[in-house]
């Protein structure tokens, strides 16, 4: 029994306590890893040694201090800024000072510049995106969010609307009096590129099928007007409606008077004296466009989209167009109803707040109501994360053992996804660390117990006679 063999026990022992009381003090540390203590035999070689036999050691070695990655607990913070791994990998993080670490805090912070930054100061990278979240380069780029002014406005340029019209709606020129052309439409606001609010409104009228016309409507047709020609247009369905009137007068009149000369129209004087039956022309609605529905009530024509005229409350801008999509509507034996009315203009905005998805992709909100993606979150990993070397902070860096990192979007392959409004809790078992103090502190009791014994044996030595 040697001294120098307790020594190592004592050196062991301590070199254990020190790796569980630093686990202990981070329990509360978000994105913290816990460290194990694991030891080697140390064995004095013995040349020659009679049958090949082993000495009786000579102690014990610290081995390696191993960071465990096992996944923590995730707690809701509720702050959109706080982002936990729910599986593998590492944010990527630029330090200060320009290097690369790799973090599991996700406790990020906007700096007066709008970089994404951790409480450390560096710069969170990710890769860029276009306004809807796509991925526009692998390149991995600082992450700044546009906080110093607000978004600028944007005109309307293309609209989309989506509704059924009833197919029980008779002809408006047909009923008695004519059925307001402000029956079945729809309204909306657009914006010009000073974010100005140009009201849009879209007027539907049913003008067929009427067999009474000339010539005859056959097919369900619906007339559209907007503000600028609804007024014509309710002069020219007053119109019609007298037109269809007449008609229907003389088809009653021709059917009690059948023969050939019999055929006429009552005079415009009402003096019981009739002239020859003239056949009427509707005339024209004067309507934007004309919507054709086949008899299964889906939309046969315009497919395309139309070109719809707007003008703007400021005289500077004046008047511009916008895309008119209806190719999506329908004609079935339901109450008119709007499902859907969209377009993509846009007034001036402020930031009023972020959110991140579990794919990265941080996305802004505004005050006037849009919301734009502003890059994405990367993901590192490595082929042997036990080989990364701690820096202090929450913080790794690569090193040899751990080979270089392999780079990649958030929930795809290996990568775990991401909790926005979360945080990834310390993997450190309280209860287990405490019953390793306690371990480690018999060891340390015990191996100071042989250097002790080691001292009587050679005290009584000393004093042998």
């Amino acid at each position: 029994m040697s001294f120098q063999t307790g020594l190592s026990g004592l050196n062991g022992a301590s070199k254990s306590l020190d790796v569980i009381g630093n686990n202990i003090a981070n329990a509360n540390t978000v994105g913290m890893k816990y460290s194990r203590t694991e030891f080697s035999a140390l064995v004095a070689s013995q040349l020659g040694a009679a049958g090949g036999g082993a000495g009786p050691g000579i102690g014990v070695a610290v081995g390696t201090i191993a960071q465990q990655f096992t996944q923590g607990n995730i707690s809701i913070t509720g702050n959109n800024l706080d982002v936990a791994i729910n599986g593998g990998g590492f944010f990527q993080i630029t330090l200060p000072d320009q290097s690369t670490a790799y973090t599991r805090d996700g406790q990020f912070k906007l700096d007066s510049s709008g970089n994404l930054v951790t409480n450390g100061g560096a710069n969170v990278m990710g890769y860029p995106t276009d306004l809807l979240g796509n991925r526009t380069s692998i390149t991995p780029q600082n992450m700044v969010i546009p906080t110093n002014a607000p978004i600028p406005a944007q005109a309307t340029t293309a609209i989309t609307a989506e509704f059924n019209l009833d197919a029980r709606t008779k002809p408006a020129a047909q009923s008695t009096p004519p059925t307001p052309i402000s029956t079945y439409g729809t309204t909306m606001t657009a914006f010009d590129s000073q974010g100005n609010e140009v009201p849009v409104s879209l007027y539907f009228v049913k003008t067929g099928p009427d067999t009474t016309a000339n010539p005859a409507v056959t097919v369900d047709t619906w007339d559209v007007f907007d503000s600028t020609n609804v007024t014509a247009g309710t002069t020219a369905l007053n119109a019609n409606a007298a037109i269809y009137a007449t008609h229907k007068a003389n088809a009653a009149w021709n059917t009690a008077n059948p023969g050939p000369d019999q055929k006429a129209t009552f005079s415009a004087a009402g003096t019981g004296i009739y002239a020859a039956d003239p056949q009427l022309a509707l005339g024209a609605t004067g309507a934007l466009f004309q919507l054709n529905y086949d008899v299964n009530g889906k939309l046969t024509s315009p497919l395309a989209t139309q070109t719809l005229t707007l003008t703007s409350p400021n005289t500077a801008i004046g008047t511009f167009t916008a895309s008119l999509d209806l190719s999506k509507t329908t004609q079935y034996g339901t109450a008119f109803a709007v499902s859907n009315l969209t377009q993509d203009g846009y007034t001036a905005g402020d930031l009023t707040g972020i959110t991140i998805d579990e794919s990265g992709v941080i996305t802004t909100r505004y005050s006037n109501g849009e919301t734009q993606a502003r890059g994405q979150l990367l993901l590192a990993d490595f082929r042997n994360v036990q080989g990364l070397t701690q820096i202090g902070g929450g913080n790794w860096i690569e090193s040899y053992a751990s080979g270089q990192p392999m780079l990649g979007n958030p929930g795809l392959g290996k990568f775990g996804g991401l909790r926005s409004g979360s945080l990834e809790d310390s993997n450190v078992d309280l209860t287990g660390e405490l019953v390793n103090m306690m371990t480690a502190q018999r060891n340390y009791q015990a191996n100071a117990q042989t250097i002790k014994t080691q001292d009587q044996i050679m005290s009584t030595l000393v004093n042998l006679r």
